[in-house]
């Protein structure tokens, strides 16, 4: 807890070239929940003060946090990892991708009118016997 805290005052970009794509993305998904959080304050009904103060605090407020979060060293390394397996990773090509999701369609239908067999049959049975 202590190590959030000071890390949260702290200025300094922690491994600032590694794990930049996984930390832009990281970091916009935070912000941009902070940004939805200004935008709910700021159609609230409060005084025409309050209405642009307090959501423009919250939102710079957040964009430090975002940027602050992204920057711990244990969340960074995490992030870094992440990054770096998403690089090994074999995505496949668009024919591949074709014929799997079709596999898997077929699949979905054929265990869909699978269950209302069952389904039907079992109806039949308990209705014979009720």
């Amino acid at each position: 807890m202590a190590e959030l805290i000071s890390g949260m005052f702290n200025a300094s970009r922690y491994k600032r070239s590694q794990g930049r794509i996984a930390r832009q993305v990281t970091f916009a998904a935070i912000a941009l929940a902070f940004a939805a959080a200004a935008w709910k304050l700021n159609s609230a009904s409060i005084d025409n003060m309050g209405r642009y103060v307090i959501p423009l605090v919250v939102l710079a407020v957040g964009s430090w946090i975002s940027f602050r979060i992204v920057n711990l060293p244990k969340f960074a390394d995490f992030l870094i990892s992440v990054e770096a397996e998403m690089n090994k990773v074999s995505w496949p090509g668009r024919s591949e991708l074709w014929r799997a999701s079709m596999v898997v369609i077929a699949v979905i239908f054929f265990l869909a009118g699978l269950l209302f067999m069952y389904d039907a049959i079992l109806r039949t049975i308990a209705g014979l016997i009720f």
